[in-house]
């Protein structure tokens, strides 16, 4: 087993998790089998009860695994699926050493950071590194181990420890240390600083490791000058410093590497290169995703009408798989934010001007998206977005919350149940749509909602959903939520045309609803974010889109309504049936193919958001 590690230094938010998911990449490309591990060193047993303003969202993994957004990215890159165990916190660490110290397995010893600790670590890695993650038998080639955090952070000090320890202990020919750091340009001087990077590497190398590459993050090319400096002081090889600048869109990542041979440098560490058959990653997926988003000029104007608008990574992967449906129907997408409390009416009398924009933005948008979330704010903004989706025939998709936001709208504004509601916001409301699932428990948070890869089986091929997921008769999507619509309601809401169009195994738990008539008025009760690729877009998702920007009933065509995508109508060929990313087309699995990362390498566009 080879290891890969990735750390940081200067500051964090470099892009640690866009170099280590494009280093897999490029091994990937170069015939190697590819895992990762995320390292984070809170205290946390996992990220499922932090706030999206503390930590960005919460990733689900088809296990239950509530973990760090990087394993999103990895996921979406690599196109693996990985488990929870190859999210490594501080917590699980300490919960294991404890465990065994209780049950006696270190009796008669004084459990310590050295060696217990640091011995866990690296046993965990160890453990975790073989299980295979691309669907295949046998152990991985590689491991891309990401260090959470900068160099130097107290929380950290065991994990480098352990990671110093870890290179005796599988040899220096199976250890490869890549060091992110940062070469800003002072606005003054103009000039490209190397100081932070021989400081950052320096306290490295006094933590017993050395790096065996260092990633420059810089926002223009490196000057040879600014490279040879480096090379210089931190005693690393020029051909060993990697230069990660600013791209239009983070597909280009992948080739940027490849293009500066990182796989020869990491391949001849691992005494894997042989000059008479010299790799070349082939790259022209990715090549070919990049260029053509660059060209992409139309826009599709979808408004995200959320509660942690102040945070992109809080809906980091509702974005990414926005951007693969827009890629996928040549659409440029233009994101609004739209704070769900700026369209309520008390934020007319407290914010007039914040009001009327939020309302001006959500009247723009060509289509509108309720994510999911927790807690009562926002909560009448977001049942108005749908009311106003609704009786104006805009395409709406709802996810989690939002579909509960829809049919607490619906039974308001058709039924004329003027308090129903979800008990999650009101306990004594005499008409409640959305309740607590009994299975989950009330008292502990950490772990206990329905989480993971669920099945939900279609009732209906005459539906939008069934044509999107090409009238599988069920799908496996992830969940995570502790209300569900309530089923002694269901009737009541179909029998004024809501449908329900797809439920889980018992027929009690509605997963997807449809609303007949309308262009497009969905809401899943999964994530279907979680699970969406570049070239695999999540078919609800890429349903909202197609909605918006009028493609719709262009490419539901023929056949029972199987969806045409962009390719086939243009080459009059026909992609595998299994091309949409979750149907099970009569066994057939998916189709494999690379994902994208989170947007560190970004630009903005017109509206801010960032690609």
């Amino acid at each position: 087993m080879k290891y890969v590690i990735v750390t940081g230094g200067v500051v964090s938010g470099l892009g640690k998790g866009v170099t280590a998911s494009s280093i897999g990449v490029v091994l990937k490309g170069c015939g190697l089998r590819v895992t990762s591990i995320k390292i984070d060193p809170y205290l946390n047993t996992d990220a499922g009860t932090m706030s999206p303003f503390e930590h960005g969202e919460v990733f689900v993994l088809d296990d239950g695994g509530e973990v760090d957004l990087d394993l999103g990215n990895y996921e979406r890159f690599l196109d693996i699926t990985l488990t929870k165990d190859n999210n490594l916190t501080t917590g699980k660490i300490y919960q294991s050493v404890i465990d065994k110290e209780r049950k006696g397995d270190y009796l008669g010893k004084t459990v310590q950071v050295v060696p217990h600790i640091t011995n866990a670590i690296q046993d965990w890695i160890e453990r975790v590194a073989k299980i295979p993650v691309d669907g295949r038998e046998g152990e991985p080639d590689v491991c891309v181990i990401e260090l959470g955090g900068t160099v130097g952070d107290i929380e950290s000090m065991p994990f480098f420890e352990a990671l110093s320890q870890f290179h005796d202990r599988v040899g220096a020919e199976n250890f490869c240390l890549v060091h992110v750091s940062l070469v800003p340009v002072l606005g003054v001087v103009g000039e490209q600083k190397s100081k932070p990077t021989q400081h950052s590497v320096r306290e490295l190398r006094a933590l017993g490791l050395t790096p065996s590459l260092l990633a420059c993050r810089s926002a223009k090319p490196l000057e040879q000058s600014t490279k040879d400096k480096i090379s210089q002081f931190c005693h690393v090889s020029a051909a060993h410093i990697l230069n990660i600048y600013d791209v239009p869109n983070i597909w280009h990542i992948p080739p940027l590497l490849r293009d500066q041979n990182a796989h020869l440098a990491i391949l001849k560490k691992f005494n894997l290169f042989s000059p008479s058959k010299i790799p070349h990653p082939e790259l022209g997926e990715w090549e070919k995703m990049a260029d053509g988003c660059d060209k992409l000029t139309v826009p599709v104007a979808i408004a995200m009408v959320g509660k942690y608008t102040g945070l992109s990574d809080s809906y980091l992967s509702v974005i990414k798989a926005l951007l693969h449906a827009a890629n996928a129907c040549s659409r440029k997408l233009a994101l609004t934010w739209v704070a769900a409390t700026d369209l309520e009416d008390s934020a007319k009398e407290e914010n007039p001007a914040a009001h009327a924009k939020a309302w001006e933005d959500l009247k723009s948008a060509d289509g509108v998206l309720v994510p999911g979330g927790f807690g009562d704010r926002g909560v009448q903004g977001k049942i108005l977005a749908a009311k106003y989706a609704r009786e104006n025939k805009v395409p709406y998709l709802g996810i989690c919350l939002g579909l509960q936001i829809a049919v607490i709208e619906f039974a308001r504004s058709v039924l004329g149940l003027k308090d129903a509601n979800s008990t999650e916001f009101d306990e004594a409301t005499s008409n409640p749509c959305v309740v607590f699932m009994p299975e989950v428990n009330k008292h502990i948070k950490g772990g206990t909602m329905r989480l993971g890869a669920r099945r939900t089986f279609l009732q209906t091929t005459d539906c939008i959903s069934a044509k999107l997921y090409q009238q599988e008769l069920y799908i496996d999507e992830r969940h995570r939520h502790r209300y569900e619509v309530n089923p002694e309601m269901v009737d009541k809401l179909e029998a004024a045309g809501l449908k329900f169009v797809g439920k889980d195994e018992t027929g009690r738990r509605m997963e997807i609803m449809e609303l007949p008539g309308h262009p497009f008025y969905v809401g899943v009760q999964y994530h279907p974010e979680f699970k969406s690729r570049p070239v695999k877009p999540s078919a609800v998702f890429l349903g909202l889109v197609m909605a918006a920007s009028g493609q719709m009933e262009t490419y539901l065509k023929g056949d029972g309504g199987v969806l045409r995508t962009p390719y086939e109508l243009s080459t009059k060929k026909s992609l595998p049936k299994a091309v949409y990313q979750n149907g099970h087309a009569n066994g057939v699995e998916p189709v494999k193919a690379n994902g994208t990362c989170n947007g560190v390498h970004s630009v903005s566009l017109s509206n801010g958001v960032s690609r």
